[in-house]
């Protein structure tokens, strides 16, 4: 078999998605085109190597084979350039980083801090939920992932690196505004924005009213820290958000912290990786940079 890099690149991925749409996103190409290479391999295989059960693809036998040849030749290929690097002092290549969607407020300066430095790094940073953050993280898509609330699974590995303090928001005119103290048991009567189940945030909240034996049932759900900060913005409720996603809002005197029993929570940013994974040189650079450094830069920046 004449096989190019490229295929092997294009047929890795395609096996690790399961579709040729999200191979041809992560490659940057068209799916025609995609569809295209992974027809010429087939060719050069002289067998089927993929196969479609309901909406996903599966590899073949033959498939599994290549597939497993494809992880091998490249995995040797990435080694290859990192020592290559490390033998010239080098910190260069690609960094891929998947982010918590309220990680956008904090993870842009860490990175542009770090790049000052190793300006030769070619960073591709996600942002998105937290089920597709853990679905990457399983299928070891990225370098390591950064999240709120981990998944308890033994076969990872997370370090903390930086504080996320969760606080109830309301307007700077709201009734409560000015109150100290409030028992939470009040606060939850107001209307409450929240976010939708199986988020890191909404487990914080859910898990703390259970201790006091409360319950809140959210006048809203919705999807990401932004659209809760807009919410509360145009005066429909009050909201527990992480307070790095509100600096420019309170600084503005449009939103205010509330004073409420139990907050804020003092929760941690992990850094997040499967157990076994060897980080490249970059990762583990970014890596050491943000556990020593990050919660310093932040502060200097605020």
């Amino acid at each position: 078999m004449h096989l190019t890099l490229q295929q092997l690149r294009l047929f890795e991925s395609v096996v690790r998605h399961g579709s040729f749409t999200r191979a041809a996103e992560e490659m940057h190409l068209t799916q025609p085109a995609v569809s295209i290479q992974l027809k010429r391999l087939e060719e050069q295989a002289g067998l089927p190597l993929l196969e479609q059960v309901g909406k996903k693809i599966f590899p073949t036998a033959a498939g599994r084979a290549v597939h497993k040849t494809a992880r091998s030749v490249l995995g040797q290929l990435a080694t290859l350039d990192e020592e290559i690097d490390a033998l010239k002092g080098e910190i260069r290549g690609p960094l891929q980083i998947s982010v918590i969607t309220t990680g956008k407020y904090f993870m842009p300066h860490l990175l542009g801090h770090f790049l000052q430095f190793h300006p030769g790094v070619e960073p591709r940073l996600k942002f998105t939920n937290r089920a597709r953050l853990v679905e990457r993280l399983q299928n070891n898509v990225d370098d390591f992932v950064v999240m709120g609330q981990v998944p308890e699974d033994v076969k990872l590995v997370s370090y903390p690196f930086l504080e996320n303090i969760l606080g109830f928001v309301a307007p700077a005119d709201h009734p409560l505004a000015k109150r100290r103290n409030i028992p939470l048991a009040e606060v939850i009567r107001e209307r409450y924005i929240g976010r939708e189940s199986g988020s890191g945030t909404r487990q914080a909240v859910d898990r703390l009213l259970a201790q006091h034996e409360l319950k809140v049932e959210p006048y809203m759900e919705l999807g990401s820290s932004e659209a809760i900060k807009q919410a509360v913005l145009a005066g429909l409720g009050i909201a527990v958000i992480s307070l790095h996603s509100v600096q420019l809002e309170q600084e503005a005197g449009r939103l205010v912290v509330l004073d409420v029993e139990g907050f804020p929570i003092k929760r941690r940013w992990y850094a997040v990786h499967l157990k076994g994974k060897r980080l490249s040189l970059v990762a583990q650079t970014f890596l050491d940079f943000i556990l020593e450094q990050g919660q310093q830069v932040l502060e200097q920046q605020g």
